[in-house]
């Protein structure tokens, strides 16, 4: 049986407007739009893929664009944040280039010895930018952590320790916060994961700003065969595999009602298009194919920073 997660996947969140999302995270975070492909379920809606160069697991985020959609509001059940890492030496320049482009942020203030910054995107979902000592020739290198919000931090501490590998590596309490956070060992990209549980009281809405679900790495199909039957034996009610082309999926709800995913590194984002033009190209699922010229009147058109 596999042992321990090695770390994020991806995380996929709802956003406003596909312009605007577009423009903050290709521009203002400097990330590569790695995959423009449209919502499995709603194909007249895009689904955009961020990432690092070589567009690798730990570094993806994604994003389905309602152009109508509502605001969001985070609570407990749901994913909360996300935090990119820093590299090393390359903390106090993020803070200089966006002060010089009238870009607002929180901060900095420390966390677990950490400094961090936050934005607001344009939906106004946190980002978080934590210094690490990683050293990288991105601007950005891939996730740093996500954050969970959490009723009662123990169910879900325990899943991820007991079943993903993870250990207790902190717990602080500021402003009436309460966070936990735990990390799996390795020196993979999106180690850690942090538990929050809140004094104040909310209701969370899932819609623009918000977080759909957070995906954990599995190697290969067979390693995330195993870790299907893991859960499922332990009383999770995991999904059937689902073919998301870039990877294979499998999705259950950890205890506190957060989604998770467990989806593979391979085949990779490469796949359908040359990794030197991943992102120019709307690239369809193959059932959506012969009704590309509808989809591509319907889509609006998008411009890519720099």
């Amino acid at each position: 049986m596999p042992r321990r997660i090695p770390g994020i996947h991806h995380v996929t969140a709802i956003s406003g407007p596909p312009q605007a999302n577009v423009d903050f995270y290709t521009g203002t975070l400097r990330q590569r739009l790695v995959k423009k492909t449209v919502n499995f379920d709603a194909p007249d809606v895009y689904h955009l893929y961020y990432g690092n160069t070589g567009a690798e697991p730990g570094t993806i985020l994604t994003f389905f664009p309602f152009v109508d959609a509502g605001p969001g509001r985070a609570g407990p059940g749901m994913a909360a944040g996300y935090a990119y890492a820093v590299p090393a030496g390359q903390f106090d320049g993020w803070m200089e280039r966006l002060a010089a482009d009238a870009v607002d942020f929180d901060g900095p203030f420390d966390r677990f010895g950490q400094r961090v910054i936050t934005l607001r995107d344009p939906d106004g979902a946190p980002v978080d930018l934590v210094e690490t000592n990683r050293v990288s020739d991105e601007p950005l290198d891939g996730f740093h952590s996500v954050t969970l919000w959490e009723a009662d931090l123990a169910p879900t501490a325990r899943l991820l320790t007991d079943h993903f590998g993870y250990a207790e590596a902190g717990h602080e309490t500021a402003g009436g916060i309460e966070r936990l956070r735990l990390v799996t060992p390795g020196d993979a990209r999106g180690t850690v994961v942090d538990l929050i549980r809140s004094d104040a009281p909310s209701i969370g809405r899932q819609g623009a700003g918000t977080i759909h679900h957070v995906a954990f790495r599995a190697e290969d199909d067979a390693v995330q065969a195993e870790w299907q039957e893991r859960l499922r034996s332990a009383g999770h009610a995991v999904t059937e595999v689902r073919d998301r082309q870039y990877f294979n999926a499998i999705y259950f709800r950890e205890p506190g009602g957060v989604l998770f995913e467990i989806a593979t590194d391979p085949p990779g984002f490469a796949v359908d298009e040359d990794a030197a033009h991943l992102g120019e190209a709307l690239k369809l699922p193959p059932q959506y194919e012969p009704y590309r010229a509808r989809i591509e009147r319907v889509l609006p058109p998008l411009r890519v920073a720099g």
